[in-house]
């Protein structure tokens, strides 16, 4: 009913919409509560599937698009308020690195896009320089003491409710103070202690109170912006709150650009435009905290931690969400891609300074449990993958040598491993000893 309105959306439209979604969740539901899970099966087509697939994609196209801001960056979290009975308005908090995140992985934006979206972060006030990292969201000045529960003075003058409680020194909802400050009564928490006074205020005050209830909440929401309350981001320093660098989130980001990187790579973006990716994949990962000092990370930089508050080392040790991301990042980062059941290998993201720049041995422990030890030349890099040894070695053409635990050695042009031996590796059955590579660097 609204795809072909998109362009226009109105408060009206939002909640015609927001109305829709939600009785068909309802009557889903309510039929889930009703019969449970074994309602008859109605047969759906591969079309009906597709023509609700393209529907969706229009409104969360729609969605990313609406949520751009002037500065290239997008709109993370909104926030949604019901105006009256048939309109619903939308605001939005600061910039957050996970809206980023999010724009950079929905797999949306084309590459030049992408880079917009980066150049605006790194020039952001999520940009932390003295980590060479990212906030999870700008760091602010909280208000001090003296600059809360301060109602304008406008706000008092206009009601005759409240001028009245003043006159007759009636203090249940406000007070002024020495300096002729109005303030919400100290033991109001929210607005609902509010609207308890009003309503308990004495009967000849009723008429003012049916008058003037709404408009007074809206001043006691202007005054103290609960509806933008985001928890410790706002109010206070440690876990990941104010001026922190929250470190999964940071992979996240990594790990999205790289997805970047990749997609340009695949379409054969321009060189300057891989180049101009690859240089914010490389800064965002120098700095997370395994590639720094332990004097400038503030812990053991191997180690993985929840994040780094202003004026501290990293905090919260432990086996982090981060881990995870840092993991896929490597390996993908040595280009080990697996397609249709088949293992290729795609370096294209390894650095040229990680090959060995003289012979080294490399110890490992193999799909028996065995501890075994790979004689390295300069110009090598190894690692293993399904506890298989892995060698790259720096050439003028793509190969592979399959080297097994008989001593038969194999040659295969490309870099595809084929099927017979990503089979054998994936099963980890101990056939192969372990795979060189030839990569172009």
């Amino acid at each position: 009913e609204h795809k072909d309105s998109l362009s226009g959306l109105s408060d009206k439209d939002r909640k015609a919409v927001m109305d829709g979604l939600g009785m068909a969740a309802s009557a889903y539901r309510g039929s889930i509560y009703d019969n449970g899970f074994s309602a008859q099966k109605e047969d759906i087509t591969k079309n009906d599937l597709l023509r609700f697939s393209e529907l969706t994609l229009i409104f969360i196209d729609h969605s990313i698009n609406a949520n751009k801001r002037s500065d290239n960056l997008y709109h993370a979290y909104n926030l949604m308020t019901v105006e009256n009975t048939e309109e619903v308005s939308i605001s939005y908090l600061s910039e957050m690195l996970e809206g980023q995140v999010a724009v950079l992985s929905s797999g949306y934006l084309d590459a030049t896009q992408s880079l917009e979206v980066l150049d605006a972060l790194k020039q952001s006030a999520l940009f932390r320089e003295d980590q060479y990292s990212y906030l999870l969201y700008p760091n602010k000045e909280r208000p001090r003491f003296t600059e809360r529960n301060n109602i304008p003075s406008n706000a008092v003058s206009s009601s005759k409710l409240l001028q009245r409680l003043m006159k007759e020194g009636n203090l249940e909802v406000i007070e002024q103070d020495d300096l002729g400050t109005y303030h919400f009564n100290g033991n109001f928490n929210n607005a609902k202690s509010l609207e308890d006074a009003l309503d308990h205020l004495d009967a000849s005050y009723s008429d003012l109170v049916s008058q003037e209830k709404t408009s007074l909440l809206q001043v006691f929401e202007t005054v103290f912006d609960h509806k933008s309350f985001t928890g410790r981001s706002g109010t206070f320093y440690g876990y990941e709150g104010l001026g922190s660098i929250y470190w999964h989130m940071v992979s996240k980001l990594a790990l999205a650009v790289q997805e970047c990187c990749l997609k340009a790579i695949a379409k054969d973006e321009s060189d300057e435009t891989i180049g101009r990716l690859l240089e914010h994949y490389y800064e965002i990962n120098a700095g997370i905290g395994v590639h720094k000092s332990p004097e400038l990370y503030g812990a053991f930089p191997t180690d993985p931690y929840s994040h780094t508050p202003g004026g501290k080392g990293a905090q919260q040790p432990g086996m982090t969400g981060q881990v995870k991301e840092d993991v896929l990042n490597r390996f993908a980062e040595l280009g080990l891609v697996v397609t249709n059941g088949l293992l290729h290998f795609k370096p294209r993201l390894v650095l040229r300074d990680e090959f060995l720049n003289q012979p080294e041995q490399f110890e490992y422990v193999d799909v028996l449990g065995a501890t075994k030890v790979i004689q390295l030349d300069k110009n090598s890099l190894c690692f293993t993958y399904c506890q298989v040894p892995i060698v790259y070695q720096i050439a003028t053409s793509e190969a592979i040598t399959v080297t097994l635990n008989d001593g038969t050695s194999i040659a295969i042009d490309g870099s595809e491993l084929g099927a017979v031996y990503s089979d054998m590796l994936f099963k980890r059955n101990g056939a192969i000893s372990n795979l060189t590579v030839s990569v172009i660097k």
